[in-house]
């Protein structure tokens, strides 16, 4: 199965299975967000919505990009604000936005479904305006590299997708090539906080060419 059927699929019961990793991802969101002030905001990934809600208690306009139709159905039933937009995207391909339009984007696990990290931040620094930051929030190596994936349970089955693993190295070397300095890193655990961090973040810094 595709990621994008794989998605449309899980789409239904998204927000309301049980997901550790939705979760701590939504409060690492919040908590990490609430800090910055931004207006127009890009969001990679939005799914349905789930950190969206969020961010339209700062932002001034929100455009929320992903490739699943079913996930933006559900997002578009459940935010009816005049300020986002939600378009159906390959975020790797070009990004049919406005260049240097945007003073927030965030990235919430959706890059371990990427397999080109560069793409990513080559065209985050072109819609970005100078001094924009750029939030990613996604599983974490050391729980990838324990063969942990993203996966959904439906009542027959479990389906575990297809995923990339990024090195925290990976991201540190992408987003120095394309003009990114680290404002903030933090690695997020479980409640019990005895196994391998969860999830990481990430909070970069467009600069001056």
């Amino acid at each position: 199965m595709s990621i994008e059927k794989a998605y449309n699929s899980w789409a239904e019961i998204y927000d309301s299975n049980v997901n550790k990793t939705r979760d701590l991802d939504k409060k690492a969101t919040v908590e990490i967000l609430k800090k910055y002030n931004f207006s127009e905001v890009l969001e990679l990934g939005c799914g349905t919505g789930k950190n969206t809600v969020f961010l339209l208690e700062k932002a001034e306009s929100i455009i929320g990009l992903d490739f699943s139709e079913e996930m933006l159905r559900k997002a578009k039933e459940k935010i009816l604000d005049k300020r986002v937009s939600f378009q159906k995207a390959d975020l790797n391909e070009n990004w049919m936005v406005n260049n240097e339009a945007f003073d927030l984007i965030t990235c919430n696990l959706t890059l371990e479904h990427i397999e080109n990290l560069n793409f990513i931040f080559n065209q985050a620094n072109q819609k970005l305006k100078t001094d924009g930051h750029f939030f990613i929030s996604e599983l974490h190596p050391y729980k990838q590299y324990a063969g942990s994936k993203a996966r959904y349970e439906t009542q027959e089955e479990v389906k575990v997708l297809e995923t990339y693993t990024h090195h925290v190295s990976d991201y540190f070397f992408a987003a120095k090539k394309y003009g990114f300095v680290l404002v903030e890193l933090r690695e997020w655990f479980d409640e019990d906080n005895v196994n391998f961090p969860r999830l990481i973040s990430f909070v970069f810094k467009k600069g001056s060419c």
